[in-house]
């Protein structure tokens, strides 16, 4: 890295699923597997076709998404009408908040079996914002968030972490609000405008947007670019490969940043 470099920037908040880690395909199956087998009870039960959870449902209605909201989201599209119920609901209840626990124990299962993985362009991009003195937070909907980043040895690299246990016990909105985002900075002692979001889900741009930062960087890692730019991201691409260390990064961040 370019040591002379003097980022205009002074954080940087990561999305961790499909960003940092490779999770966001664990999260995939695991939807797919409750919600097609709750899809196929219910077609039984009402004697109507079969339609199975597909990847686009997956992007329009739960990426990014608290784990319940992407539960209602999407049962709404299909005009699903089931009971909230509690956050205590066994996996087995027909209410949103089982379907969510249900997910959420797919998920761990599929993780344990498979493990998870980090994308080596961003961990790279990682080290050399800290070398460069630039404050780092992850934000993101999931109460694995914690696990997940011990597991793949990153958690003592961000200042700040804003997940779905901690948006749970400060009672923040979550995407597209941006309060997850706003928090981390908050967090790190850094304004939203002279920061950076960094999302791979049309709700988290959407966040990044909303809340008046200085650059939203997209990732799309689901050959979705022109959807994350309709929605928020300032600059799109596919990979951190594209970005050529912190000096580009911070050009990208004075050519797009809202004054």
């Amino acid at each position: 890295m370019n040591k002379q470099v003097t980022p205009n920037f002074k954080a940087v908040i990561f999305d961790l699923d499909g960003v940092v880690t490779k999770t966001a395909v664990t999260h995939m199956k695991a939807w797919k597997k409750i919600f097609d087998s709750f899809l196929q009870e219910k077609a039984v039960e009402e004697n109507k076709p079969y339609r199975e959870f597909t990847q686009s449902d997956y992007l329009q209605h739960v990426d990014g998404k608290p784990r319940y909201k992407g539960v209602a989201s999407f049962l709404e599209s299909r005009n699903i009408h089931l009971p909230w119920g509690t956050p205590d609901d066994a996996p087995s209840e027909k209410t949103v908040c089982g379907l969510g626990n249900r997910k959420n124990q797919a998920f761990l299962e599929i993780l344990k079996r498979e493990g998870a993985e980090v994308y080596p362009s961003t961990k790279k991009m990682l080290y050399d914002l800290q070398d460069a003195g630039i404050g780092l937070g992850v934000a993101s909907s999931s109460k694995n968030c914690k696990a997940i980043l011990e597991a793949v040895g990153l958690l003592s690299i961000f200042g700040a972490r804003v997940d779905g246990m901690v948006s749970a016990e400060l009672n923040l909105k979550g995407k597209p609000a941006p309060d997850i985002f706003i928090k981390a900075c908050e967090m790190l002692q850094a304004e939203p405008s002279h920061s950076i979001v960094v999302e791979d889900a049309v709700s988290g741009v959407q966040a990044g947007a909303n809340g008046k930062f200085g650059l939203t960087l997209g990732i799309a890692r689901q050959q979705n670019a022109d959807e994350l730019r309709q929605n928020g991201a300032d600059y799109v691409i596919s990979d951190f490969k594209e970005i050529d260390g912190v000096a580009h990064l911070n050009e990208l961040f004075l050519k797009f940043r809202r004054k």
